[in-house]
């Protein structure tokens, strides 16, 4: 590992930035392919599924209140 930091810092900068914008573009890659993976696992489960049902509740709740109070602004009756 010393010597791979010792090769890259005696590199141009420019090379050095290239490493640096491909290293960082493979991890968001890795993230984002472990992110959707998990993602799928868990909302495959009914248990998940109806516990998701659940908890997103109270947030149509906000939506139709917001849409009601808007329509009350907008119309003129």
């Amino acid at each position: 590992m010393k010597k791979i930091i010792h090769h890259l810092r005696s590199q141009p900068e420019e090379v050095r930035r290239h490493i640096l914008h491909v290293s960082t573009i493979v991890a968001g890659i890795i993230l984002v392919l472990l992110w959707i993976y998990s993602l799928g696992t868990s909302l495959s489960d009914p248990d998940k599924q109806a516990k998701t049902n659940n908890d997103l509740k109270p947030f149509s709740a906000l939506k139709a209140n917001l849409i009601g109070g808007y329509q009350s602004i907008s119309d003129p009756e």
